[in-house]
C-alpha cells in the first residue's frame, strides 16, 4: 500500500467516526483530527501506532527497517500477552548504519528477511518502514514481494514512517495493511452462525482473557481477534465472521466499516 496525500486524507476523513454520526452526505467528511499541536508527537508517531496494532500477532515476525533506535525506543512497552507463540516478543531490526543510509538499505532488508525466515520460521513477516528509510526512498513493497516469492511465506510491508502523522493515523494504516494483505487470504475449518471478530483489543496485561469466557458462556465464538493474542492465520479468515465488535481502539473503526462494504459484515462499537 502506497501512502499518498490522498490516502492520508481518506484515512483521516472517516465517515463512521462518532463525530460524524449525526451528519449527512459530504458533511460526513469532516477530518477526525486537525493539524497536530506542538508536542503532540510525544504521544506516539505513525510508526509507533502501526506497531502497537500489529505486533500482538503472536506467531509473526516484526522487522523494523531502520536505525536501531526505532526498534528499541518503545519495543515491548505495551505488554500484550500471548497464550501460544512468543515470537512477537523478539525485536528484529535491520539496524541501518550511515553507509546503509547513503547507499540504500534494500539489499540489507532482503538479506535480513531471508535470515529471519531461516532461523525462526515465522507464519509471516511484517516489515515496518521508519522515517529514515522513507526519506531515502527504499521500496518496501518491491523488497517484500521478492522476499515472499523466495521464502514462500507472506512478507507484508507496513508503510507508516514516524513523520507521516500521529499514533492514531498509524493505527489506521495498520488496519488498511491487514485489509489489503491479510484478511480474506485463508478460510476457517468451519463456521457457525455465532462467529464474531473482536477489533481493536490488544490483550494488554491479558485483559482480554477475562472477557473470552463470557462470550463462551453466551454461545458466541470468537473467530478472529484483531489483534490481541491472535495467530496470523485467524486474521486471514476474519472475513467469515457474522459480526465485528469494535472495542478499545476506535482508530480501527475504518477497518470495520470497510469490512462491511467488502464482505457484508455489520459492526457495532
Amino acid at each position: 500500500m502506497k501512502i499518498t496525500q490522498g490516502k492520508i486524507a481518506e484515512l483521516l476523513h472517516e465517515p463512521a467516526c462518532e463525530h460524524n454520526h449525526s451528519k449527512e452526505g459530504d458533511k460526513k467528511k469532516t477530518a477526525c483530527q486537525q493539524q497536530a499541536k506542538p508536542g503532540a508527537a510525544q504521544g506516539g508517531c505513525g510508526f509507533d501506532g502501526a506497531s502497537i496494532t500489529l505486533v500482538p500477532i503472536t506467531d509473526a515476525a516484526h522487522l523494523v527497517h531502520g536505525p536501531l533506535g526505532c526498534s528499541g525506543n518503545s519495543w515491548g512497552s505495551r505488554g500484550s500477552l500471548s497464550s501460544d507463540s512468543h515470537l512477537y516478543k523478539m525485536g528484529f531490526t535491520t539496524d541501518l548504519s550511515e553507509n546503509d543510509i547513503i547507499m540504500g538499505g534494500e539489499k540489507k532488508l532482503y538479506k535480513a528477511i531471508l535470515e529471519l525466515h531461516k532461523h525462526h520460521q515465522p507464519a509471516a513477516v511484517f516489515v515496518y518502514s521508519t522515517c529514515v528509510t522513507a526519506l531515502i526512498g527504499d521500496d518496501l513493497d518491491a523488497v517484500c514481494k521478492a522476499a515472499a516469492k523466495r521464502t514462500g511465506i507472506p512478507v507484508i510491508p507496513v508503510n507508516s514512517p514516524g513523520f507521516i502523522g500521529s499514533k492514531n493515523l498509524g493505527n489506521r494504516i495498520a488496519g488498511e495493511t491487514l485489509l489489503e494483505h491479510v484478511v480474506g487470504t485463508a478460510e476457517p475449518e468451519f463456521t457457525t452462525p455465532y462467529d464474531i471478530n473482536l477489533i481493536g483489543e490488544y490483550n494488554v496485561a491479558g485483559e482480554m482473557w477475562s472477557v473470552l469466557p463470557l462470550f463462551e458462556k453466551l454461545g458466541i465464538r470468537i473467530l478472529s481477534k484483531i489483534t490481541g493474542d491472535a495467530c496470523y492465520k485467524e486474521v486471514c479468515y476474519a472475513h467469515r465472521a457474522k459480526l465485528n465488535v469494535v472495542i478499545c481502539s476506535k482508530a480501527l473503526i475504518s477497518m470495520a466499516r470497510k469490512m462491511e462494504e467488502c464482505y457484508g459484515i455489520p459492526y457495532i462499537e
